[in-house]
């Protein structure tokens, strides 16, 4: 699959996640879907606590940091997966 296909297809499901309501997806999958889109858009995250620090930052700062090691091309991999199966059920 070349670079603009794996790309196409990314822009599709941020799309598509983007008519999701958070209320339709549990906050685990939320979370996961957060973390894999800033890792395919930004790359591997840098840790430094600001002074607007929450709760739900930290959550979702750890999220991403806990998959800070896939490349960007897997990140968007994973998140296409996830739209999917969403979709399908």
């Amino acid at each position: 699959m070349t670079e603009k296909d794996l790309d196409t297809r990314f822009l599709d499901a941020v799309e598509i996640a983007s008519k999701m309501t958070q209320a339709s997806l549990p906050q685990d999958v939320q979370l996961r879907l957060y973390a894999f889109y800033k890792q395919a858009t930004f790359g591997t995250a840098k840790y430094g606590q600001s002074e607007n620090f929450d709760l739900r930052n930290a959550f979702k700062t750890n999220a991403w940091i806990q998959i800070s090691h896939l490349s960007v091309d897997e990140a968007k991999e994973n998140y296409i997966e996830i739209i999917n199966s969403l979709i399908t059920k």
